[in-house]
């Protein structure tokens, strides 16, 4: 597949899906599964595909084009599975990609992106400083830039942003509540836990997954918050708006089916168990097509 920019042409494009078809979601590794599990939760008659792109994963240390280009690649893949929807769950991707995926798409194939959830920090913190930790790519989008202009700076809120790109190998790893790991975070957030900060935002859809781990070194000092639930309902509302949202329960083998491209779904399975609930039936497969080859 050419690279998003100029735009390639929609060739074939897929019949228009019906309610029955599933939501697709993307993320550059298995993190996006928090948003998938929030959705899940929030629409429970709904059926998921989920494609993480392990052979690529982490998207943070890459550069622009090459975001834009391998999430072009992923959801192009969820279309090409008839798809009704596609989140894109992952906040580097997003704020590369989300422009020129919904004009190369229109409206016969909706999309809903993330933008790190500093909105809610900006106006609860009673200290007046903020932290956002993300990759650094991320922070070179301009959707972050655009949220902290629009709520931080006329409130008056000192916005840190954070990066460490340890992080999301340890989410991919298993490895989250690990002394290596604690030790990471420590590094990262002492100095804004230092300088007053009283939220953070969790800026990428791997951290979820740390909560625990970071609730065990700060206590309540830091208050977190994440985009999950908000991804959900803004799924809810384009599904309703487009006229897909389903509203009966069908019957599936697995509610959540998993897709990693980095021929490594055998490994990943025993890391999903500690990571998707119990409640959630799954399934998790190798990609294997001309598109990923």
């Amino acid at each position: 597949m050419s690279a998003i920019l100029p735009l390639y042409p929609l060739e074939n494009p897929m019949p228009k899906a019906q309610a029955d078809a599933p939501i697709g979601i993307f993320d550059s590794g298995i993190g996006g599964l928090s948003v998938a599990q929030e959705i899940a939760n929030y629409l429970p008659h709904e059926h998921i595909l989920y494609y993480a792109d392990t052979a690529h994963v982490p998207y943070g240390p890459r550069t622009d084009q090459e975001i834009r280009e391998l999430t072009a690649n992923a959801v192009e893949w969820l279309y090409r599975q008839g798809c009704k929807i596609a989140v894109v769950a992952c906040n580097t991707a997003s704020a590369f990609s989300l422009d020129y995926l919904r004009e190369h798409y229109g409206e016969s194939f909706p999309i809903v992106g993330l933008v790190p959830a500093l909105k809610p920090a900006v106006l609860q913190s009673k200290s007046k400083v903020v932290s956002v930790l993300a990759t650094p790519a991320t922070f070179r989008g301009k959707l972050i830039k655009d949220v902290i202009q629009r709520f931080a700076e006329p409130a008056q809120v000192e916005v840190l942003t954070v990066t460490n790109l340890e992080l999301v190998p340890f989410v991919e790893s298993g490895q989250c509540n690990s002394v290596e790991c604690k030790a990471s975070l420590k590094n990262v957030l002492d100095p804004i836990v230092a300088q007053g900060a009283d939220y953070l935002v969790l800026g990428c859809t791997h951290y979820p997954y740390l909560k625990q781990s970071i609730a065990d070194i700060y206590g309540d000092q830091l208050t977190m918050i994440d985009s999950g639930l908000a991804v959900a309902r803004q799924t809810a509302r384009i599904l309703i708006k487009h006229e897909l949202l389903l509203l009966q329960p069908l019957e599936y083998k697995v509610r959540l089916e998993c897709y990693v491209s980095g021929k490594n779904a055998e490994a990943l399975s025993f890391v999903l168990k500690h990571l998707i609930h119990e409640k959630i039936s799954w399934s998790i497969h190798d990609v294997v097509d001309k598109l990923h080859e």
